[in-house]
């Protein structure tokens, strides 16, 4: 099972950038899109079905608008929209698939960068979205959460972690959400592949054009899965180098 999960930033602006093209490189057989912006109506896709995926939407209500999908070579046996929380689900943040014994969620978590209110309503959807996994894991041992979290977990993942200590997406509660949350049973796949590299950034801020040329960015996309998945994880990485977005995808590769 190969795994990409990818903010596009827009799913109708990737296209034009030539995210279809990029799908018949067959980078992966499930491809977990976030902030597609979009509703399911809105965007043609004829080419993308014929390339071989299914595809599964939860957009946001409001138009134009955060929302998930997943694109899948791999048929899955249940999809469910939503977490059951409702200011969650009104912006289309969480669509689960299971894949026989294996659940999947491609998440897109909210930013706080827009002012206190968002990132009060941050640290409210971190809460909900851990008694959703932890209710989750009684039923289902086999969990990958793919997604922009929103958050750059430790020093190595930024370029500049004395500069942006009072940023949202590395502030001390967010970075000790991710401590508990993965001290709760999960994996960061990237870091477990790559324990010591440095550089790794899957979103670069568009304020500045040369920003993404300098490589100073943050690593706040991640894959991570659970404990009963450790033994499959094959390979995992970034790919800096694929542009239709001001994120790039991040890859996950587990064996049988």
């Amino acid at each position: 099972m190969r795994i990409i999960s990818y903010n596009t930033n827009g799913i109708r602006a990737a296209i034009k950038k030539g995210f279809i093209d990029w799908l018949k490189t067959d980078p992966a057989d499930i491809i977990c899109i976030q902030e597609t912006k979009a509703q399911e109506a809105d965007v043609d896709m004829t080419e993308i079905e014929q390339l071989g995926f299914q595809h599964h939407w939860f957009s946001a209500q409001k138009k134009g608008y955060s929302g998930v999908c997943v694109l899948t070579k791999i048929k899955a046996d249940k999809v469910f929209n939503g977490n059951g929380f409702e200011l969650s689900d009104f912006e289309g943040r969480v669509i689960r698939l299971d894949f026989g014994d294996i659940t999947l969620l491609n998440c897109y978590y909210p930013s706080g960068t827009s002012g206190s209110e968002r990132q009060t309503y941050k640290y409210q959807w971190l809460q909900e979205f851990q008694d959703y996994v932890d209710d989750l894991k009684m039923k289902r041992k086999k969990i990958i959460i793919c997604g922009d979290y929103n958050i750059a977990h430790k020093e190595i993942d930024i370029h500049d972690p004395k500069g942006n200590k009072n940023s949202s997406g590395f502030l001390p509660e967010e970075r000790a959400w991710m401590d508990q949350f993965l001290a709760s049973g999960f994996i960061d796949t990237y870091r477990h592949c790559n324990p010591t590299t440095t550089g790794a950034y899957s979103w670069w801020s568009q304020r500045f054009p040369s920003v993404r040329i300098q490589n100073k960015g943050w690593r706040i996309d991640y894959i991570s899965v659970s404990k009963a998945l450790e033994k499959q994880i094959k390979a995992a990485t970034i790919f800096p180098d694929v542009k239709h977005s001001d994120h790039c995808p991040i890859y996950l590769e587990l064996a049988k």
